[in-house]
């Protein structure tokens, strides 16, 4: 059974081991695709198979949850996905700005999963003059210089940082002085920021390297299974 969404607390929730909370938003996902093919109910196993997980991994990690399923029934799809997402913040809107509006940055913009998923893109910026104003989807490139006064009027907590190694510390001291409280930095370069604000570093070279060193020795089984 999954008990009343208000037994997991937010102090639980700040206790949850680190590869836990690196496991449930692809929890999260799974069972919104289930509820989306109308499946109601779904098993540990079923979840182990779809993720790469064991099954004794998926039932610790949703019993820190306080969720716990039915004998040969399993969980419930709708409400494990509002437990899921009331613990990630996912029932809610979250405004986010973009500083760099390049390939990677323009993708990003333009993702319609983002909306889709409660994540509000409140502007893209860039310091070259030859993109600033360019449309971007529904958006328009803005100066740099701007973002403080966004992220201050539209109340922006979250930052996407898509700029080259060498000018990702700036932006994000830029964006952590604006009020910015958590940082998704896909730069090449990692960024310090003081206590209190959130950095997730997004290396889509490193995860090509793990992906090559799996494929070149044969340990494909591996992946995922953390």
């Amino acid at each position: 059974m999954v008990r009343g969404l208000n037994h997991v607390t937010e102090r639980s929730a700040r206790e949850l081991p680190g590869p836990v909370v690196r496991r449930l938003p692809k929890y999260l996902t799974l069972v919104q695709h289930l509820r989306e093919g109308g499946v109601e109910w779904v098993s540990s196993a079923d979840v182990a198979r779809a993720l790469g997980l064991t099954g004794s991994t998926v039932r610790q990690d949703l019993s820190h949850l306080k969720v716990s399923g039915l004998s040969r029934r399993g969980y419930r799809v709708a409400e494990l996905e509002r437990v899921l997402a009331r613990v990630l913040g996912a029932d809610r809107t979250w405004k986010v700005v973009i500083v760099g509006a390049g390939n990677l940055g323009q993708a990003l913009a333009k993702h319609g999963d983002l909306q889709r998923h409660g994540f509000e893109i409140c502007g893209i910026f860039d310091v070259d003059r030859r993109v600033i104003g360019r449309k971007v989807g529904a958006l328009k490139v803005m100066a740099f210089s701007e973002v403080d006064g966004v992220v201050k009027e539209r109340g922006v907590r979250l930052g996407i940082i898509a700029v080259p190694a060498w000018a990702a510390q700036e932006v994000a001291d830029r964006l952590v002085a604006a009020g910015i409280k958590g940082v998704l930095n896909l730069a090449y370069a990692n960024v310090l920021v003081r206590p209190g604000v959130a950095v997730v570093n997004a290396r889509i070279l490193e995860s090509l390297q793990e992906l090559v060193y799996m494929v070149r020795l044969g340990v494909a089984d591996r992946g995922e299974r953390r």
